[in-house]
């Protein structure tokens, strides 16, 4: 079965620093691009990063020079490094694995497991 598994959430002030992990099993995991998305109350879901299975990074406009995505894969796990959060990060972070092909340039996340809380408070 194909599961991936978002981590590593929590409560932190305006301007702390968290680091999500996704770990993923049950395929291929070094072949595909993984990426982030997260949805808060009253939002649609919005792309924050990605990374493609050679190592390409692509990041949300939200996330650009905060995040930093990575990929370990011996351990089948991407990271997500997110610093000087802001309360607007807010929100419910989940992490699935993208089309095959398309990889980052796809906007469809598959196998989406159960998210990770963020919460910044001011």
């Amino acid at each position: 079965e194909v599961q991936l598994q978002a981590s590593g959430g929590g409560l932190v002030q305006v301007g702390g620093s968290l680091r999500l992990s996704c770990t993923g099993s049950g395929f291929s995991f070094d072949d595909y691009a993984i990426g982030w998305f997260r949805q808060a109350p009253d939002n649609g879901r919005e792309s924050v990063a990605c990374i493609m299975s050679g190592g390409t990074t692509h990041y949300g406009n939200s996330a650009k020079g905060r995040f930093t995505i990575s990929r370990d894969n011996a351990k089948n796990t991407v990271y997500l490094q997110m610093s000087n959060l802001e309360p607007d990060d807010s929100a419910i972070y989940y992490c699935g694995k993208k089309e095959y092909m398309l990889g980052c340039y796809s906007d469809d996340f598959y196998s989406v497991g159960q998210g990770t809380q963020v919460t910044v408070s001011s």
